[in-house]
């Protein structure tokens, strides 16, 4: 089964706002319109049979709107593994983290740069503890900043890899995203850390990627588009190309996530 491992779609009467402003914050141009329907609609085209919509707030208020918007996507589109979202400053956190379990929702992404707070904030621990064993954690790693004021860095992961050894994690975009020759060094060797492909091939030379993909084994690597910021039968094409990957090695890629305990 092929997956994409880190998709967002946003409901219908902001997909458009939320668009535009990906395109500004990241200078970029989108390739998706935002919807469900499209995602749904590149999938097929790119060959994938499964993907995860990925939801964070950017506040604590937030948290049940994003939760119960992934619980709507998995209820409604089979295709959709609807990954929810947490919040350091949320209250009722162990509430809600059996809330999720109860309906079915396997993950939950953190964005600390998008949700304003530090991967190594005190808050975030007992949630680790808690979530072991019963929840993936999909996180945005990576930064323009210096690791050390950086929100989220492959060092901060590292540390909590180390700290919840039952926890499993997805280092969003190779483990960190303009810091990818830190990420090589800081996260080898983990059990309980895995890379998703998203948001590197279009800005690093093919020398860099190749050392990224020669870093870790190849079961670690997942599929991730990052639609709608990329087109996902595009990003197969180009991971393929600038890594200089095999037919083999990307097929395993694309299907790593359908062994990832606790997704499926």
């Amino acid at each position: 089964m092929r997956i994409d491992i880190h998709t967002h779609a946003f409901h219908p009467k902001i997909a458009a706002k939320a668009v535009a402003h990906l395109d500004q914050s990241y200078d970029v141009h989108c390739q998706g319109d935002g919807t469900v329907e499209h995602l749904l609609a590149c999938q097929r085209a790119a060959g994938v049979d499964r993907c995860v919509v990925l939801c964070a707030a950017t506040t604590p208020a937030q948290v049940i709107p994003a939760n119960n918007y992934a619980r709507e996507l998995q209820r409604a589109h089979p295709e959709i593994i609807g990954f929810g979202t947490l919040h350091p400053a949320y209250a009722r956190w162990e509430e809600e983290l059996h809330n999720m379990e109860r309906d079915g929702l396997r993950g939950i992404k953190l964005h600390p740069d998008f949700q304003g707070f530090r991967l190594d904030d005190p808050r975030l621990l007992p949630m680790f503890e808690a979530a072991q064993g019963r929840f993936i954690f999909e996180i945005h790693i990576g930064s323009s900043q210096p690791a050390a004021q950086a929100p989220s860095c492959p060092l901060k992961l590292a540390a909590i890899a180390r700290a919840f050894p039952g926890l499993t994690l997805i280092a969003a975009h190779f483990g960190g995203y303009l810091m990818w020759d830190l990420a090589a060094e800081a996260l080898a060797g983990f059990d309980n850390v895995w890379f998703d492909t998203s948001s590197t091939s279009p800005f690093t030379p093919p020398g860099l990627l190749r050392r990224l993909l020669d870093a870790h084994p190849l079961e670690r690597f997942l599929f991730g588009s990052d639609w709608p910021l990329y087109d996902p039968a595009e990003e197969q094409q180009r991971l393929q190309r600038v890594g200089g990957l095999s037919d083999n090695a990307l097929e395993r890629i694309l299907t790593n996530a359908a062994q990832l305990p606790g997704l499926l």
